[in-house]
């Protein structure tokens, strides 16, 4: 006499109590699998923090939430199949598929949290520690990676429902024709915004304008539609991607120098002493120790303006900040103004001249002279 045969003797002929036990001992089991499971990651997880290694508690960390679900599907379609084999419930026999597609979905969950906090973890790291590192870049990489992931998943889940693959990989060649003409505006921004992570025109914190648009500003997000630029109001600008494959864009944010260019004019009646100022102006220019003397750096008389004689200043600073950029200026301009004072020059105004004729006499000025 076996076990089933005793349960059946007190269960009764169908043996519901030999049942209804097994599925209880499964639903135990598994419920102690998932608690000792959590237990041993928490565990695990906090001893690989204090770890060199970042991926590590990365990966325990991503597996913990996917492992439970993985632990449920399996213990719950595994008493499925024991209630299917006992009843003649047809809803039982989707146990299987269901615990096929339920590991599925597991694995895919879990590589999308382990791509999601590998990123995330990247980002943080280097800011912590100052190292510089792409942004854009990073992002690109999760995207693609998530799409793949995400892309055979889908086909997996689909062959194991019983679908043809290679059906519907020919049907979706035939399809993304239509889909394409379709939605080729969207196609389009995609390839747009493939090409921006591909040439890293501009990456996420760069400033950015066009020539070509009225499109001034800081890139804050690139999509796989749409670009957000923040303009310097302070107001969103969304740009599809596909706008960036056709205009001219322009990266201050990677200038190497900002070029100082000023036109600066002194009386002409202080023309001799032009030579001496532009000569000084120079040697302020080639010591101060804001400009990049290794550049291009001009000081010259170059023009005869209706109100004065104009010299102009051409150098480059070595910083690129913009608000540090105008101090430096400020700083240079006023150099400029106190050396044209020291020679006891003046920087000229626009001014005009009238000639009058010597028999011309002013009204006043004849009365008076009458009197």
């Amino acid at each position: 006499m076996n076990i089933e045969t005793i349960w059946q003797s007190v269960g009764g002929r169908d043996g519901t109590w030999f049942i209804v036990s097994q599925v209880f001992i499964v639903v135990f089991v598994t419920l102690l699998l998932d608690f000792f499971q959590k237990r041993l990651l928490k565990r695990l997880h906090a001893t690989l923090l204090h770890t060199r290694r970042h991926w590590d508690h990365i990966f325990v960390e991503s597996l913990r939430q996917p492992l439970t679900l993985l632990i449920w599907v399996v213990g719950i379609t595994f008493a499925a199949d024991i209630l299917g084999k006992r009843t003649d419930v047809l809803v039982f026999d989707a146990a299987e598929p269901l615990r096929s597609l339920g590991v599925i979905v597991a694995l895919a969950w879990f590589l999308f949290r382990f791509i999601r906090n590998m990123e995330r973890d990247i980002l943080s790291s280097a800011a912590a520690e100052g190292r510089s590192v792409d942004t854009t870049t990073v992002d690109a990489v999760g995207k693609l990676l998530r799409v793949s992931v995400a892309i055979t998943a889908a086909l997996m889940a689909l062959q194991t429902l019983g679908f043809n693959i290679s059906g519907i990989l020919a049907f979706g060649g035939i399809g993304g024709i239509a889909v394409g003409f379709a939605a080729k505006d969207l196609l389009a921004n995609f390839f747009g915004g493939l090409m921006i992570y591909l040439d890293r025109p501009f990456a996420v914190g760069d400033w950015v304008r066009s020539p070509d648009r009225n499109i001034e500003g800081t890139v804050e997000e690139i999509g796989w539609r749409l670009t957000v630029i923040r303009t310097f109001d302070k107001r969103p600008l969304y740009v599809p991607n596909s706008t960036f494959s056709s205009i001219a864009v322009e990266n201050p944010s990677r200038m190497s120098h900002r070029r100082i260019y000023e036109t600066i004019g002194i009386r002409y009646d202080d023309a001799g002493k032009m030579a001496a100022i532009v000569a000084e102006v120079r040697g302020m220019l080639e010591t101060h120790p804001e400009l990049d003397a290794t550049q291009t750096l001009i000081v010259n008389f170059n023009a005869f303006a209706p109100s004065s004689l104009d010299f102009f200043v051409y150098t480059f600073t070595k910083t690129t900040n913009w608000v540090r950029y105008h101090e430096v200026k400020q700083d240079v301009l006023l150099k400029v103004v106190e050396i044209i004072e020291r020679h006891g020059a003046q920087i000229a105004f626009p001014t005009s001249t009238l000639h009058i004729p010597d028999g011309v006499q002013l009204r006043e000025a004849a009365q008076v002279a009458q009197q």
